[in-house]
Order: structure tokens, then sequence, then C-alpha cells
């Protein structure tokens, strides 16, 4: 597996997977020699999320991922145009409208992208590994619950159009730690008129560490 150092290992987390059992893939892998060793991950990815996820493996390395939580991500995101998620990914409800959609062409796209770079305030998701009062805003929301949530202060770097063909649009951001990409994609849709989620979501890098340099678990 690759690592930054001895301490530290660049995952490439499949899909259907938590960032939970990617560690505690990695913490069955080094149980053999140390049972009670200590393994953390910088950064969650949703289970329908692939991509690099930092691990770091032993005491001194679990004490050091906030150092990687706050780089900044770049992503490969492709949105689903013309319908809307209740989680704003694929594992929730589907809502497809009823009435007929102009949709929107590769210029308008791009104007629109454009609006959403910068720095910005975002709610984040009620479907999020969040805390408020030391619970998981998702398990919260699965009980049917909708709590308030204080806006982050969040910046976009930039968003790559890359490509287009109704209704999958691709495209890849760069972004400050705290965005959600999957909130990114409902606000790009409501501003396109069509609405929208993210159908698939890759994180391609984590500051100077990319995902060709991950191993694939």
């Amino acid at each position: 597996m690759t690592k930054i150092d001895d301490n530290f290992l660049l995952i490439n987390k499949p899909a259907g997977w938590t960032s939970f059992d990617a560690v505690n893939f990695i913490r069955k892998k080094y149980r053999g020699a140390n049972k009670k060793i200590r393994v953390g991950h910088a950064g969650t990815l949703d289970p329908f999320a692939t991509g690099l996820l930092i691990v770091g493996v032993g005491r001194e390395a679990t004490k050091r991922l906030d150092e990687f939580k706050n780089l900044p991500k770049t992503y490969e995101a492709v949105l689903f145009l013309g319908a809307t998620s209740e989680t704003g990914d694929p594992t929730g409800e589907i809502t497809n409208p009823k009435y007929q959609i102009s949709k929107p062409d590769e210029a308008t796209i791009k104007t629109v992208l454009k609006k959403f770079i910068g720095k910005q305030e975002q709610t984040p998701p009620m479907f999020s590994a969040k805390k408020i009062n030391g619970q998981r805003l998702y398990t919260l929301a699965r009980q049917g619950q909708t709590v308030e949530r204080k806006p982050a202060q969040i910046e976009i770097y930039e968003i790559k159009f890359l490509s287009y063909a109704w209704p999958y649009l691709k495209i890849e951001v760069s972004c400050s730690a705290g965005t959600y990409i999957r909130t990114l994609a409902q606000d790009i849709g409501q501003a396109l008129g069509v609405g929208a989620y993210c159908l698939e979501l890759t994180r391609t890098a984590i500051g100077p560490y990319i995902l060709k340099e991950a191993e694939t678990l």
C-alpha cells in the first residue's frame, strides 16, 4: 500500500464502503502485529463516493490526522440534471419532475458554474456525518428529524467543465475543506432551473496527495 511515510496510507476507497469500513479493513491488516493499534482517517467520504482517503496507523499518526483534514480537496463529480434526491446523491429518494424541462445548453452551464467560484456560505446537508449536540446529522435524518444547521464559510477555488450530454454533467471542483459537493450539485441544479443531484463523486486530491498514488483496497 502507498504511504506518505511509515504511519500514513493513501487509500482509494471503493463505492459502497463507508470511510469506517476502509479503516476497519486496514486495522484488520495490522492487527496480527498489534491488536491494540489505533487506525483513523482524515476527511470522511460518503459511501457512494470513491477516491482518496488518508489513513493514519498508530497512536502518533492518528493524533496528526487534523493536519490533513484542513487541506484543500479536488473532486470529479457527475451531476444528474433534471431530477433531485432527498440526500443529494443516488442513495436517496429520487424525484423526477413531471413537467417538460428546458434543457440548458453548454454555454448556459459554463456561465452558471462561474457564479459558484469564490468564498461563500454553505449549509451542511442533513444526510452528513457532521455532529450537532453529539449526534451525527444522518442519524437524525434517518429518524425523520430536521434540525437547524449553521452555514459554514467555504471557498470554491475552481470549477472545470469536463463534459456534458443531457442529463449528465461532469465537472472538476477544487475547494476548501468542509465543502459538500452534494450540496453544490443541488445548488447548481437549482441555478440552472432543472434540479440536480450528485450521481458519482471521486476525490482525486487532498492537498499535494493525489489519487494516482493510492492503493485500491
